[in-house]
């Protein structure tokens, strides 16, 4: 399979080394340097895109692989109020889209975990649920893109939270996110319910970034020969 990498920081140089140690070649790398060579015409020389880039930047990446009639995998988070038009524009243009807020299968088999706990404490009102990330001190949005699709997860299955918010500024009813930013954490989510008398805590830890270059390698090979939206849950069979 012919590669473009758009994004070539320590993300885009992790996945590169998995995709080449599976016998995949790098057609395109796109970085600061040289934005000028991400054109259709490129990638129509490529069989898929893998785009970790900034969320400014993202959804105009999309579109040129949509346009480009290639699968592109982004991992990128923060632009997600620009969901529905990325959605439809795919559909009309007959994209193949795989978006994962986290491409980590060990993240996507705790997102699983999550909502089953959560259907077990559902109907326990005395256990108040709880979220904190930790994450490098480069990561520019907060709370992670993880965090957001674990929070939403509660929000439809727990009847005691009807939103997530910021720990600082959560209500009653609104699930706290607490987010810290340490060194080169490169991942760390916990829920928590806690009640007066004990308190339940589930928690991923992301030891590098290999697993998150490993998943988005594999929703590439995944995605090749495929129209439509895809997720992880799709390629996990979840």
């Amino acid at each position: 399979m012919k590669l473009a990498l758009i994004g070539y920081g320590k993300m885009g140089k992790e996945i590169e080394k998995i995709a080449l140690s599976r016998g995949h070649q790098i057609e395109l790398k796109i970085d600061i340097n040289n934005q000028q060579d991400l054109t259709i015409k490129n990638l129509r020389k490529c069989d898929a895109a893998i785009e970790f880039t900034i969320p400014k930047s993202a959804v105009d990446n999309y579109f040129k692989c949509f346009e480009a009639g290639i699968p592109v995998v982004s991992g990128t988070t923060g632009w997600l109020d620009r969901k529905t038009e990325v959605h439809q524009k795919c559909k009309e243009l007959k994209g193949t889209f795989f978006y994962g807020s986290n491409f980590s299968v060990g993240v996507n088999l705790f997102f699983e975990l999550n909502r089953q706990l959560a259907k077990l404490m559902a109907p326990h009102s005395e256990y108040t649920p709880k979220m904190t990330e930790v994450h490098h001190t480069q990561k520019l949005d907060a709370p992670s893109g993880t965090a957001i699709s674990l929070a939403e997860d509660l929000v439809e299955i727990l009847p005691t939270v009807n939103s997530w918010a910021d720990a600082s500024d959560a209500t009653e009813n609104q699930l706290p996110i607490k987010s810290e930013r340490e060194g080169e954490v490169p991942g760390i989510h916990t829920i928590k319910y806690d009640s007066e008398v004990d308190y339940i805590e589930i928690t991923h830890s992301a030891k590098s970034r290999k697993g998150f270059a490993l998943g988005a390698v594999l929703a590439a090979e995944y995605s090749l020969g495929k129209k439509g939206i895809l997720t992880m849950k799709d390629m996990l069979k979840i």
